[in-house]
Parts: C-alpha cells; structure tokens; sequence
C-alpha cells in the first residue's frame, strides 16, 4: 500500500433477500468516520482511499452503504481479530439453538466432569467448531490452542451418542458459516475430524510464541441454567493478550435487567417483544491491544427482523469513582470465591450497592460497557485461576479505559501455562485507577483479618 494511512471498509445491506445478513465486523482505533454510497462513489485524495479488509464480503445488487475507518498505520493482528470476531459469532449461533435445546428437555446432553462442574454438548461442539475456523484460517500447522475441554468423557465407547449429538451440532453450525464470512467445509465433518479439533487445543502456552486462548462456554452452569454465559476468545503473543473477544449472547441492553436470572427476562421479553430495529439482546465485544478501544456488535442470530447495519459502537468504561455510587460485580458461585469477603471490603470501602453477581466473564463485559464499576474476585485456598476464564475480558477492560491487577496491583501474567501463576490473593478490575488504588488499599488492610 502507497498509502500511508490504511482504511477497512464495512458494508452492510438494507435489504434482507437471505436468511441470515451477511457480518462484516467493524473494529478499531477510530480516527475519521465517513459514508460513502457505492452507488455513488466519492472522489478521495490519496490519503482517504477506500481499502476494503473483508476478503469475505460477498456484494450483490442491493443497496450496499460503505463505512470506512481511516487509521494512521496499518494495524497489527487485523486478520487474527477479523476472524476471531466471526468465529466467536458463529459460536454464539451455535450456543442458542443449544441453549433452547436444553431449556426444553430433560438435560439428557450435560454431563459432569470429575471436578463437578457440568459440560455439555455446546463446549465441545464450540471447541471443535472454533478450533476448525482458527486451522482453516491460518493453516493448522500454525494455529496453537489452550482450551478448557478434552475428548476424555467424548471418546469413551458409552459416549457415541453424545458425539454423534456433537457432530450434528458442529456440522449443522459450520452449514451458516458464509453467512458469517467463513468458509465451511466441502463434506460434512465426521466423529473422528471433530474429536481432532477438539484435541488439536492441546497447548502448554508460555512466555514465548502465538497461542489462541478459548473458553468455549465459560460459566456452563449458567448457561444450562437458561442464564448469562460468555463465549471467550483471545490471541496471547510472547505471554501478551494481543486481542480480546467476549460473546455475550444473553446480556441485556438494558443495564437494570442485568440483575435478573435470565427466565425472567425471557418471560418480560415475549410481553413486549423487540421492534425490528432494536437491539434487545446479545452482542460480541472485542479489544485489540494498544487500540486504545473497545468495541460491541450485535449479534446474528439468523433471525429474520434483524434489519439493522452489522455495525459496532465503540464502549468505554463508567466515569464514576465515587464508592458509594459504584456497581460491583463477584462471581455467583460460591465454590472457587469468597462471597463473606468481598462483603467485608465493599463495606470498608464504602460500596453501598447490593452486588451484581452474574455468570461468566460477563462480569468484565459489563464494566467494559459501563454498567459496573468494579469486578472483584478472591479464590479460596487451593484454587488456581486459568488464564481462559481471563484473558479475553482482561484486553477488553484495559483497552476500555479500565484496570486490572492482581490484588497487590500487578499486572495478571499468561506466560506461565495454563494458570494465573504468581497471583497475589485475587483479581482486582476497576473502571479506572482511583476506584482501583481505593480497592487495593482496603485489601491490604483487612487481609490479615480474613480466613483465606
């Protein structure tokens, strides 16, 4: 490129004469918006020429609108996050229609592994299909993957119908793959291609190298419990988190139904059902380090109301740094987190508000968007962190304005394997330094006082 500014082009069609509309992800350090009609073409100086990044983008005869987003230097990892972002939302796709599935049976498709957390089909059916798209991508030889599921329960020979459940979820989601830009595979995938891509997510990370980082399903409780889940993806270089994507395909627009189990907001959502330019639910969010910002697209969900432009809007952090008007959230579950803890500091540092307890690396979503202010979360005695129930959300956080440490204001670091190794006490996210520094200061103080 002559240039010395790159620009990437998002497009987006009015008219809806397929199923599903065509995704174009819109991320970025915005410097210069503008909108160009490819019916009429602007006339542009040698510094605002159009480049259009999608070599996926399929244009028809419909009326097509261009947004482009000029940039001062070619970015890094572009192509890694353009995938990474279709990738997380074909998975999203395959999460609800398993998600309805097991509403509306019996749970006959979720197991429990031998640390007693459930599994069901949708980590393994997300694991394969993500772990297909990253080798078809960037060819297999050089794709490294950590990931939270094995072929171990998979493969035993009381388990063919569970992997023929897995093979029939992943090969009727990779069918909807151009509708998100990626190409599918010619033949049908058989048991032996998925339970390969499962077990190809067999990396030992460390401080040297590329790896992607997944979670296929992070917070499986809640997501067989009809509640919020995230589906996480991260590209981690020389122990760095270089890019972030966070699917959230249960999270509310509206803040206050945050706070509510799920069923509930499923329940009011059929009473007053969304408009056809609404945006009512769900949406993959994603970072890249060094952008200074962090983005948030609806999701595509095959549903024929949406209507809307696949474009992104950009999140930042909430501005509050007042403890006593600030949100903070802990995980629900009980067995890896302290909640009598987290109760005592919020109390010492003047947290007011009842906690937001959510699912998931939701919880860095929503501080991420401004809903929360505050993610804190205390291990119990034994229990080591992995580095997919973080890293994605960690980006996305930082490059949103916010901070996250270890308790003792460290940087979190995933060069040393699977695990958070090195973490002093818990982890600590703030939508900014003086919420943080308050935070750290309370810790110091009542620790010695704690049964941790």
């Amino acid at each position: 490129m002559t240039s010395s500014f790159a620009n990437i082009g998002i497009k987006f069609h009015h008219g809806l004469r397929q199923r599903r509309s065509k995704f174009t992800p819109n991320f970025v350090e915005t410097k210069t918006l503008f909108f160009s009609s490819l019916s009429k073409p602007r006339q542009s100086s040698n510094l605002e020429k159009i480049v259009s990044f999608s070599r996926f983008n399929r244009i028809d005869s419909t009326s097509t609108m261009e947004f482009g987003l000029k940039y001062d230097e070619p970015e890094r990892y572009s192509k890694e996050l353009d995938v990474a972002v279709r990738a997380v939302q074909l998975a999203c796709f395959l999460c609800q229609r398993v998600q309805e599935s097991i509403i509306s049976k019996s749970g006959d498709e979720i197991l429990s592994k031998d640390d007693h957390s459930p599994v069901t089909v949708a980590d393994w059916s997300v694991q394969a299909t993500v772990s297909w798209i990253l080798s078809q991508s960037f060819g297999r030889k050089n794709v490294s993957i950590i990931a939270e599921e094995d072929i171990g329960n998979l493969s035993k020979a009381n388990a063919s119908d569970l992997l023929e459940s897995v093979v029939k979820t992943v090969n009727d989601c990779l069918i909807e793959a151009p509708s998100f830009g990626l190409e599918g595979p010619k033949l049908a995938l058989g048991p032996t291609d998925i339970l390969e891509s499962i077990s190809r997510c067999n990396s030992s990370g460390g401080p040297k190298g590329r790896f992607w980082v997944l979670d296929p399903v992070d917070g499986t409780l809640g997501f067989v419990r009809g509640d919020q889940y995230a589906v996480a993806l991260a590209l981690i270089e020389d122990g760095k988190v270089v890019l972030g994507v966070l699917g959230c395909p249960n999270y509310p627009m509206k803040k206050e139904w945050l706070s509510y189990h799920h069923r509930y907001y499923r329940i009011i959502s059929k009473l007053t059902p969304p408009t056809s330019d609404s945006w009512n639910k769900g949406f993959v969010m994603y970072a890249r380090r060094q952008s200074g910002e962090a983005w948030m697209q609806p999701l595509l969900l095959g549903n024929d109301k949406f209507v809307g432009p696949n474009s992104a809007k950009p999140v930042r952090v909430s501005g509050v740094n007042n403890p006593a008007l600030a949100t903070f959230c802990e995980p629900v579950e009980k067995a890896n987190s302290s909640h009598s803890f987290t109760e005592g500091l919020a109390q010492s540092v003047g947290l007011r508000k009842q906690p937001l307890r959510v699912y998931s690396m939701v919880k860095y979503a929503a501080i991420a968007r401004g809903d929360a202010e505050i993610f804190m979360k205390f291990a119990r005695a034994g229990y080591k962190e992995k580095i997919w129930d973080h890293a994605a959300g960690v980006v996305i956080i930082e490059e949103a304005g916010g901070v996250v440490t270890d308790a003792r204001g460290n940087p979190l670091d995933f060069s040393k394997g699977i695990y958070l190794e090195g973490l002093d006490r818990g982890i600590i996210a703030c939508a900014g330094s003086d919420l943080h520094d308050k935070i750290i200061g309370a810790v110091d103080a009542s620790w010695d006082s704690s049964s941790l």
